[in-house]
């Protein structure tokens, strides 16, 4: 029998908008990291609350820990980015969710994605070189920004999980849990 992945003492930052994240590929990702013993940390740009989605009808408002603007790379040990159609086109827009998301490339830090999270890895540049997973309609984006799309329910490439959709999670927390176990791994140079 395989010996669980112990995530104690790791801190994961869930980078998300204030609107429009995908609730599913937001609790799922943050259950498998807690139940490894690992913190997860809700942050976004603006302080206050979360407005999750279930697909178009709003769901359920989390609390926001940290703002994009008051945390560093260094301040954990993983970033998740979960999708949600608007969540990561409005996260892309957020100077300091950017520039967060290449810090952590440039640390070597584990980074993981899924459904339409990807969109915020091709907003920092960090794509080109790289083979990933997304859902369906990123593809063109992800080869417009020099990275190779493929489509696999979940897909790692140095340190990068990706992942393409809701009915991915189980495979997706999987991965990114005994990943982030693994330790950081130097990311090629974004």
């Amino acid at each position: 029998m395989a010996q669980r992945p112990d995530l104690a003492g790791k801190r994961i930052a869930f980078v998300v908008a204030n609107e429009g994240v995908e609730q599913v590929e937001l609790t799922r990702p943050w259950e498998a990291v807690r139940a490894a013993g690992g913190t997860p940390v809700l942050v976004a740009p603006e302080a206050g609350e979360v407005q999750a989605f279930n697909h178009l009808d709003k769901g359920d408002r989390f609390p926001v820990d940290a703002t994009t603007a008051e945390v560093r790379p260094e301040d954990f040990d993983a970033a998740v980015l979960p999708g949600g159609v608007a969540n990561p086109d409005i996260l892309r827009t957020d100077a300091p969710a950017v520039a967060l998301v290449r810090g952590f490339f440039a640390q070597g830090k584990v980074v993981a994605a899924i459904c339409h999270g990807p969109w915020t890895l091709v907003e920092a540049g960090v794509v080109a070189g790289r083979t990933l997973t997304s859902w369906p309609s990123l593809q063109t984006d992800i080869r417009n920004a020099g990275g190779t799309w493929v489509d696999e329910q979940v897909h790692e490439d140095d340190g990068l999980v990706t992942s393409r959709r809701p009915d991915d999670l189980e495979a997706f927390g999987d991965r990114l849990v005994r990943r982030v176990a693994e330790g950081d791994r130097a990311h090629r140079a974004a």
